[in-house]
């Protein structure tokens, strides 16, 4: 493994989403330089940003200011997620990717990442629940120390940090469902 085959192998999609001055399908095509305008467009499908971009006064060639100033959070993250889909990585690596967003755009965000993680090796860092209740396996820190490790179910029963951040998060109701 060497490091640009490492680096190409890897997509990110993090917190706080930088986007540069451009259009937005510019933007897209940071994921893979030289993608052509139908693989742009068919990325920001997969990623569910199609149709507000198409919504948009000149659609992919609007001009989104540096870091995006003109877009919504949730719209910039749709965008960031195309640039992933774009690249196509084998790994993908998602910084709380959805914890800036409010719900309506979370729901979307997190079903365009459902779509990305699909067939990939997936490591997502989040405090958010529903972003990583369904993972195959979570590991729980507290202070810097891993603390458990397991699936949502298992977890609830077993890790005493996760069940508290599960009822700080969800109902009891809920919670008590899984158990």
């Amino acid at each position: 493994v060497t490091l640009r085959s490492l680096r190409e192998a890897i997509g990110v999609v993090q917190q706080d989403v930088y986007l540069f001055s451009g259009t937005v399908a510019e933007n897209i095509a940071y994921g893979r330089p030289g993608a052509t305008r139908a693989e742009i467009e068919e990325a920001a499908r997969l990623a569910g940003a199609d149709g507000f971009v198409r919504a948009l006064k000149n659609g992919y060639d609007t001009y989104v200011g540096e870091r995006g100033v003109k877009l919504s959070g949730g719209q910039k993250q749709r965008l960031a997620i195309a640039r992933v889909f774009l690249k196509n990585p084998r790994i993908l690596l998602l910084d709380e990717a959805t914890s800036a967003l409010d719900n309506e755009s979370e729901i979307l965000v997190g079903q365009s990442l459902d779509k990305l993680a699909k067939g990939r090796t997936t490591l997502t860092i989040a405090h958010r629940l529903t972003t990583i209740k369904n993972a195959d396996r979570i590991l729980v820190l507290d202070d810097g120390n891993l603390v458990g490790s397991g699936t949502h179910a298992n977890l609830l029963k077993t890790c005493d940090v996760y069940r508290e951040i599960c009822l700080s998060q969800l109902s009891r109701e809920e919670v008590e469902k899984t158990l």
